[in-house]
């Protein structure tokens, strides 16, 4: 079990391999016995986000919840690994700040993968409707991504294996869990 919890926040555009490289992370933390609660965007819009559009406004607000949500299990000392879009700079600032004021870690994991590569998964094919002008707000189509400056890990799934990027962010993770 975890003697401190703290997030792991994965951000990246639609398709960008966030859910993927979250389940493997949480899985070895798992495996070298971590307390481990994981958050996914789309569970979470389905779930206490539903009443939310895609507007800036709701995009922030869906990302407020899923931070306090992450902040209040890391603070029973769980290792929480949530993978959301989280477009916006400030919002993810705001998740940031809302962990340290509680005494709580915070790894920012940046899931780099190329808009065209991410057009190319498309597993729900949310590019392909943006396209065709079926959805709106699509974040890397007409919707912006505000990518990270400085987070604890920035990786790029395709060049990298899963197990690279799972290793990337275990590392970070390690790091702060040392005294």
């Amino acid at each position: 079990m975890s003697a401190d919890g703290l997030t792991v926040w994965l951000t990246g555009l639609p398709a960008a391999g966030k859910t993927t490289l979250g389940d493997a992370v949480a899985e070895a933390l798992v495996a070298n016995g971590h307390t481990v609660e994981r958050l996914d965007g789309d569970v979470l819009r389905a779930r206490i986000s539903a009443d939310l559009g895609f507007s800036a406004a709701d995009r922030e607000e869906n990302v407020r919840r899923a931070g306090e949500l992450a902040a209040d299990t890391a603070g029973e000392g769980t290792i929480v690994v949530a993978s959301l879009i989280s477009p916006y700079a400030g919002g993810r600032a705001r998740v940031r700040e809302s962990h340290a004021a509680r005494g709580l870690g915070f790894v920012e994991v940046f899931v780099d993968t190329p808009v065209g590569e991410c057009r190319r998964r498309d597993p729900r094919g949310l590019y392909a409707r943006a396209d065709r002008h079926e959805v709106e707000h699509v974040t890397g189509v007409d919707d912006p991504y505000e990518p990270p400056i400085t987070p604890e890990v920035h990786v790029h799934p395709g060049p990298e294996t899963v197990r690279e990027c799972t290793e990337a962010v275990i590392a970070a993770v390690d790091a702060r869990l040392r005294p």
